[in-house]
């Protein structure tokens, strides 16, 4: 990746980080009111985000009508893109991404998950500021550490299963899971959790649509166009990732676009409830693979926009089911 700076660019930290609220092809007013207008009861689409800024553009362009705080989550209740939604951050990591997930099924008539924030790239042939839309997820990261049984060799149980190559010690293993069309407290091995097949495909044909951000307000711009890629796989575990070698592991053998430090985490929780997911996932950097330092301290806000932006142009083509 090539990075153009523009004169007079002054360097832009992760903690002074524009707000979302710039996204310019986001139409809707917001306001808020004191009335639920029966939204708690009606069916609705889950939006969630990992970081305050990521929610900022959907709080911004909503029309909310309520406010609750589920686990320490503040859920805005109201309208987006046309739809009926629940808006909340996951928090980061994995666990943190799980508990907000469960609690707005809990808690709402929840009928489609929509997940919207940044990523490491991991594909060669990806860029910052590109949004990927993956087809499935992984918890790539529920490893089995196996001991070193010679300089460099490293031997997992007789009983292990090896179900994908190691990076050194660490094994990859599969995630058990119940469901609740499944037989109780059986578990069934799974690697992989699919994204809505229906939504994929709308996120397919607005992905040529949407005019994705280029520069920073900073002024420091990306020498190539950014692009939606739909399609693929992504994965995640609970490790920021900035390391070279790792990244092409998460590539070869996984094959993923994307690595992050949520995602997965919500498509396990909405395919053991048997509800509907799509993720949208900008790149904030590239996970180590970079000439440089890591970019997301740069890049963050660019890549959060970029994404929102591509998950707005989803939501008003998302037919309305009700």
């Amino acid at each position: 990746m090539k990075i153009r700076r523009t004169p007079g660019v002054v360097v832009i930290v992760l903690m002074s980080i524009m707000t979302l609220s710039s996204v310019n092809d986001l139409s809707a007013d917001s306001h808020t009111t004191s009335q639920d207008n029966g939204l708690e009861q009606a069916p609705v689409i889950a939006i969630i985000s990992a970081f305050g800024a990521e929610l900022e553009a959907f709080r911004a362009h909503a029309t909310i009508v309520k406010t609750a705080v589920l686990n320490g989550r503040t859920v805005y209740v109201g309208t987006l893109g046309g739809h009926k939604v629940v808006m909340t951050l996951s928090g980061e990591s994995m666990v943190n991404a799980a508990m907000s997930t469960q609690a707005l099924l809990d808690n709402f008539r929840v009928e489609r998950i929509v997940f919207s924030g940044i990523a490491g790239g991991v594909n060669p042939n990806l860029r910052v500021g590109d949004v990927v839309v993956p087809a499935k997820w992984s918890e790539y990261q529920e490893n089995l550490f196996a001991r070193e049984t010679a300089p460099g060799v490293f031997t997992p149980p007789p009983w292990a299963q090896v179900i994908l190559p190691n990076f050194g010690m660490m094994f990859p293993q599969s995630v058990g899971i119940t469901t609740k069309r499944g037989q109780p407290d059986v578990e069934t091995p799974t690697v992989w959790f699919t994204s809505d097949p229906q939504m994929v495909a709308i996120a397919r044909g607005v992905a040529g649509q949407v005019k994705l951000d280029q520069c920073t307000p900073g002024g420091v711009c990306l020498s190539e166009t950014p692009i939606v890629k739909v399609g693929g796989n992504g994965v995640s575990g609970p490790t920021f990732v900035d390391n070279a070698a790792y990244r092409q592991y998460a590539w070869t053998t996984w094959n993923a676009d994307a690595l992050d430090m949520e995602s997965a985490a919500v498509a396990h929780v909405a395919t053991v409830n048997g509800v509907p997911f799509v993720i949208f996932r900008s790149l904030s950097d590239l996970a180590g693979g970079g000439p440089g330092e890591n970019e997301v301290g740069i890049f963050f806000g660019l890549a959060a926009n970029n994404s929102a932006k591509v998950m707005m142009a989803f939501l008003r083509a998302l037919p309305n089911s009700h």
